[in-house]
């Protein structure tokens, strides 16, 4: 196997795993960012307020992309073992 090869598998999984958790990471760093303010101009120290609009906004981005997500996976999938024969032969 060369090595060249592998460093490109190793790129294309890094780059998928980013591609496929930027929706989530970005939705909980923009309502995080956004409690966070409103706490510190409130001086409302609770911890469930943070918590459950964190969860309830992931609950909805998993809904709205997760069909994506779930397909790109495939996708990236399906040419992953497409690979295979040319990476022993």
């Amino acid at each position: 196997m060369d090595t060249a090869m592998v460093v490109d598998l190793g790129r294309q999984a890094l780059w998928m795993t980013m591609l496929i958790s930027a929706p989530m990471l970005a939705v909980a760093l923009l309502v995080g960012l956004v409690i966070g303010v409103f706490q510190a101009a409130t001086s409302i120290n609770e911890q469930t307020l943070s918590f459950i609009p964190k969860l309830l906004s992931l609950g909805l981005t998993a809904a709205v992309f997760g069909g994506w997500m779930i397909n790109t996976l495939v996708d990236y999938t399906k040419v992953l073992y497409g690979r295979i024969p040319g990476l022993f032969g």
